[in-house]
């Protein structure tokens, strides 16, 4: 099998497997959710919206069900880990792909900036209070969605992670983003030496979703133009997850993209992250934050490195 060409067909047998997939009512979630209960797997939908979220479900063929999560709530998140806790003893894959991208200045409801929020500390909370039902689970995995935004003017401003002195749309997408594949690598050293659950990160590329409606004005008729030529669809743009989440050949820290020009389009391949991504030093502040911000703390400690 070449990278060039990994599609659905590609996907393995996921019966008796138990995938829970955030934001799964529409893009790239939808499609993620869907190739995966095609494919055997039992599929929670974790969903801010129960209604559209059930609409969703029934247009998959499988076994489905739905979720409430709002991830601007760690109420919410508390809640709803604890409803996939009683109804999934064990939990073999956990996506998180929800997100929101160049929103305008907003806040969550324990007051973090939004995107930092939902991208990051919504899933970190999530991930934590769900873990120990996939420890046990060999060939467990925990996929985290980030973007190639990353790279674009992104760092993690300890001085103002909730960006408060300032806001741009963009730094803070990256910074969420950033922290998106950060969390992954900081997660995997800490899962290495349980030998069953991986974490790894995946990016859609340029795909045609919802969440381009938050295009800042002066882009948004250019980007809506120049949207069918440039962007793939979300079932090409779901594959780098789907890659991520069941393809046997994965190790935990890799992270997967489209293969084409400039990772836009293209059939998913392994891919590389910047630099500023492996900064350690910012992993194990970011984590420590992360773990304060949410008062969520995991089952899986820091691995001491070579000094």
């Amino acid at each position: 099998m070449t990278d060039e060409k990994w599609t659905e067909q590609h996907i393995p047998d996921q019966r008796g497997r138990v995938a829970i997939v955030t934001g799964a009512n529409t893009g790239l979630g939808f499609e993620t959710a869907r190739m995966l209960a095609e494919h055997g797997a039992t599929v929670v939908l974790a969903v801010r919206d129960v209604e559209k979220g059930k609409r969703a479900a029934a247009r998959i063929r499988g076994e489905v069900t739905v979720q409430a999560l709002d991830l601007t709530s760690l109420d919410s998140v508390r809640t709803a880990a604890a409803g996939l806790r009683a109804a999934h003893p064990r939990i073999d894959l956990l996506v998180n792909n929800a997100g929101v991208m160049y929103t305008p200045k907003k806040t969550t409801a324990d007051g973090f900036e939004l995107q930092f929020g939902t991208n990051h500390l919504g899933h970190f909370a999530l991930t934590g209070l769900l873990l120990d039902r996939l420890l046990p689970v060999p060939g467990s995995r925990v996929v985290t969605v980030s973007s190639t935004g990353h790279r674009i003017r992104a760092a993690i401003h300890f001085d103002d992670l909730q960006w408060e002195r300032s806001y741009s749309r963009t730094r803070a997408y990256g910074q969420s983003k950033l922290a998106n594949l950060l969390f992954t690598y900081e997660l995997q050293r800490r899962l290495a030496p349980h030998g069953t659950t991986v974490a790894v990160a995946a990016h859609p590329g340029l795909s045609n979703t919802e969440l381009l409606r938050n295009t800042p004005a002066a882009l948004r008729v250019p980007v809506s133009r120049l949207a069918p030529l440039l962007t793939q669809s979300p079932a090409m743009g779901a594959l780098p997850t789907l890659r991520a989440a069941t393809d046997p050949a994965v190790t935990g820290g890799q992270y997967y993209g489209p293969g084409g020009r400039g990772e836009i389009r293209g059939y998913p391949k392994p891919v590389e992250s910047s630099a500023a991504s492996h900064d350690e030093t910012v992993m194990h502040r970011l984590w420590t934050v992360s773990e304060e911000l949410t008062g969520v703390s995991f089952p899986v400690g820091r691995v001491a490195t070579a000094s």
